[in-house]
């Protein structure tokens, strides 16, 4: 099949397919005399688990390793295992770093009495050095190892989005 009828297939855009075949995540596949890529179904079933890992919030890096052992029947489910726990606590943290900015962010918009917008609380609390709250406490935290940066007090915790590469 060509590209957009394995995009469709797959739920796959078709420049993510093509980003997944310049970074190694797909294998290239074979071209019709005419020079059209030309799928097949296993590459159709790769392109389903990349993005159903995608949906789950996996790392394209996570996607790769349970790509190898998934392409690896000998290997131990273990290490499967393994790996999707540890992804669980990261996202079991990241849903409490959102919650206690949800508690922020409400604590900011009641403040807010809809006047002038030289006094609007919002925008003071944005410019603040350090809001007036118990959940700025929460936010001094060494962050996970995947980013080495460690946060300064007050700081609030990146939102993580998971952009799909997608142009």
């Amino acid at each position: 099949m060509k590209i957009g009828e394995a995009a469709t297939a797959s739920g796959c855009h078709i420049e993510t397919i093509r980003y997944y075949e310049r970074i190694g995540m797909l294998p290239l596949p074979e071209r019709t005399r005419g020079g059209y890529r030309d799928y097949a179904v296993p590459e159709v079933d790769r392109l389903r688990f990349i993005t159903r890992g995608r949906d789950l919030g996996f790392s394209l890096d996570e996607i790769r390793s349970l790509l190898g052992l998934a392409d690896d029947p000998g290997l131990s489910c273990a290490d499967v295992d393994q790996l999707a726990r540890r992804h669980l606590a990261e996202i079991t943290q990241r849903i409490g770093e959102l919650e206690r900015i949800a508690t922020e962010l409400k604590l900011t918009i009641s403040g807010c009495a809809g006047g002038q917008r030289g006094r609007c609380a919002i925008l003071g609390a944005l410019r603040a050095d350090d809001p007036p709250s118990a959940v700025s406490a929460t936010r001094t935290r060494v962050s996970s190892s995947t980013t080495g940066r460690t946060k300064r007090p007050a700081q609030l915790p990146p939102v993580r989005s998971r952009k799909r590469p997608v142009p």
